[in-house]
């Protein structure tokens, strides 16, 4: 049995030392980050614990307080992790880098604590302190309207708004750095941009675990939702993980601050205990009991009533903003869930006390195109045929791709291409091929080869087919060496009045610029409601 338990001890090893400059998943303040992994379960938790111990005895020895310890196991029980907050950064993480070798038997406190007692205690943490309002945007889906849309509201109110995305830094709505900045970078450089009034900045999941949110504080925290999406990366195997990761910007709201949270979603909602900020909470549902609760509470509502976008407070009548029909985004209440990113943006905006004619202004103003907000619903049509180009990275995503194009396309053939990045698990990869071939006549792959990050092409082809094999589609599904090839192999035999989709990651730009030199227009707003009339008709007819 000792053999047994040496060799399983020696079998694990330290995946990660990693420090995070600002408040991350564990908590709202700097951290160091310590993960082991072993091939046999529980072993690396054991040495995980035994680091733990490590770091808080070797930094008593030294003189400085014992710090909060947390742990966290994965769901195969093969990877362990602690984290603890730091106050000087050379020497938290030299004590990390000390415990681990010591969980591992590899040295002995005598020669790590010689060596750490010879060394500088180095910086404090440096975190811009915001001289203005700052709102965080974050969530699996609809983080990027989201953030858009609340920078468009406060902008039509009269604000210079820094707003970080993944398409780039943007100042007073002109792009001025491209590339994804949802992270700690990003939030730094419009904290430093002069002139800014307010900040709004998408902030996304890696950019939390991989380096921790660059700054302090915020005064509105909004969380769209937490579906499954990045699932058995960077440590995060499950839902709750990734909500945990995701509640980092509600923790570090200010008191006086709100907490802007989708009612209708359970692990977003549940939130509301981790947080000393108000309670805003948002609902498709006019009858949500969550809803309810926030304003009970002292907090506010945004709800759907009647067709109507509505805010509540206990302190003030019931505010009507703006019809369903009226928001382009919603596309005439067939974007169900960028309605519900609507209510999230006028309960940010509310919260930021902007005044409810601005709100209004703003979500009938905000067009769908894709100058405003790229890669989201964007429509195109040539003589009757219809192309939607959408980022659908995720489950939730293309579930909404194939709705909204099923509502537009009415009597006439849906024809999709799906295709994402290979680091998804299988069960997500069948998933979206499932999603594919419920909501499409005529379905293919659109392949990115750039993204396969470690997965086999045909691998990565053969989920997706086997997917749409188990929704009951029964034709072949192709794959083109592209977005553009998939896009322009099925513009090829459609008809009028078909609705070709693209789950579009890579090549938007390329898209959108052939498009426009092969005639293809953007749909007006009229068009639009005339689409979904028609399809609206066909639906209640076929039903």
């Amino acid at each position: 049995m000792a053999d047994e338990t040496q060799r399983s001890e020696s079998d694990v090893e330290l995946l990660e030392l990693r420090v995070l400059d600002g408040p991350n998943r564990f908590f709202s303040r700097p951290a160091v980050k310590l993960e082991f992994v072993a091939p046999t379960p529980g072993a690396a938790a054991e040495v995980a614990a035994s680091a733990g111990l490590a770091v808080r005895r070797l930094s008593v020895a030294l003189g400085l307080p014992a710090p909060r310890i947390v742990s966290r196991r994965s769901t195969d029980d093969t990877r362990a992790l602690i984290a603890y907050p730091w106050r000087r950064r050379t020497i938290a993480q030299a004590i990390a880098a000390a415990a681990s070798r010591l969980a591992l038997q590899r040295s002995t406190d005598r020669r790590e604590l010689a060596a750490l007692r010879a060394m500088a205690l180095g910086p404090l943490p440096h975190l811009p302190r915001p001289r203005v309002p700052v709102v965080a945007i974050t969530g699996t889906n609809g983080k990027s309207t989201t953030t858009r849309l609340i920078a468009h509201i406060a902008t039509g109110a009269g604000m210079r708004v820094g707003m970080t995305n993944s398409d780039g830094i943007f100042v007073a709505g002109e792009l001025v750095e491209a590339g994804d900045w949802t992270g700690f970078g990003g939030a730094a450089r419009i904290l430093a941009e002069p002139g800014v009034e307010l900040a709004v900045l998408e902030t996304a999941r890696g950019g939390i675990l991989l380096r921790g949110i660059g700054y302090g504080a915020n005064d509105v925290a909004v969380v769209t939702n937490v579906s499954a999406d990045h699932l058995g990366l960077q440590g995060i195997d499950t839902l709750d993980e990734l909500a945990e990761t995701k509640a980092a910007v509600v923790r570090m709201t200010k008191p006086a601050g709100w907490a802007v949270l989708n009612a209708d979603d359970p692990r977003t909602w549940a939130m509301r205990r981790e947080t000393r900020a108000q309670w805003y909470a948002f609902s498709l549902d006019p009858n949500s009991v969550q809803a309810e609760e926030a304003v009970e509470a002292g907090g506010r509502a945004a709800v759907l009533e009647r067709g109507w976008l509505v805010l509540r407070s206990a302190s003030r009548p019931p505010v009507r903003l703006a019809r369903v029909e009226e928001l382009p985004v919603a596309l005439h209440g067939l974007a169900r869930y960028n309605v519900a990113n609507a209510l999230a943006a006028a309960a940010a905006s509310d919260a930021l006390e902007l005044p409810h004619k601005a709100i209004t202004a703003g979500l009938r103003s905000f067009a769908r195109d894709a100058a405003a907000n790229p890669g989201r619903l964007n429509l195109f049509e040539r003589d009757g045929t219809v192309v939607l180009i959408d980022f659908a990275h995720n489950e939730a995503g293309l579930e909404g791709v194939a709705t909204v194009s099923r509502g537009l396309a009415g009597q006439h053939r849906v024809r999709m291409a799906i295709g994402t990045a290979g680091d998804r698990t299988d069960e997500v990869l069948r998933n979206l091929g499932r999603i594919g071939g419920e909501g499409a006549d005529d379905l293919v792959i659109c392949e990115k080869v750039h993204y396969l990050r470690g997965r086999d092409r045909d691998e990565l082809n053969r989920l997706l087919r086997e997917g749409a094999a188990e929704a009951g589609y029964r034709g072949k599904v192709p794959a083109y060496p592209s977005e553009l090839a998939a896009l322009q192999g099925l513009l090829e035999r459609a008809d009028p009045g078909d609705v070709v989709a693209v789950m579009s990651h890579v090549e938007r730009q390329e898209i959108f610029e052939w498009l426009g030199s092969h005639g293809f227009e953007p749909i007006s707003a009229e068009r639009l409601r005339d689409l979904v009339a028609a399809g609206t008709e066909v639906g209640e007819r076929d039903s």
